[in-house]
């Protein structure tokens, strides 16, 4: 790697072993693991995930997605278009 920076990050033995886990079976190691992290960092400008907290309204409001989303009589439709002309049938009733 020629010229190389270290590293130290101190975290709970638990989280190391699972991460650890994980990683191996996709066939990573956790140096590895940090070095596409730091690298996805550099190419976005910024941290490449969500860390914002969200509230209970928030959360409520997507839990009731993915209900209507695992619904099997919900209906689905292709393109906004779609959506629109199915609207407009109902407006001539």
């Amino acid at each position: 790697m020629g010229n190389t920076a270290l590293i130290q990050v101190r975290v709970e033995p638990n989280l190391k072993d699972e991460v650890d886990t994980i990683l191996a079976e996709n066939g990573l190691d956790i140096p590895t693991a940090v070095r596409i992290f730091l690298a996805k960092v550099r190419r976005v400008g910024g941290i490449p995930f969500d860390v914002r907290t969200y509230n209970a309204e928030t959360i409520a409001a997507m839990e009731e997605a993915n209900r209507i989303a695992q619904d099997p009589t919900a209906k689905s439709y292709g393109s906004f278009y779609e959506l629109l002309a199915d609207l407009n049938d109902g407006e001539d009733e």
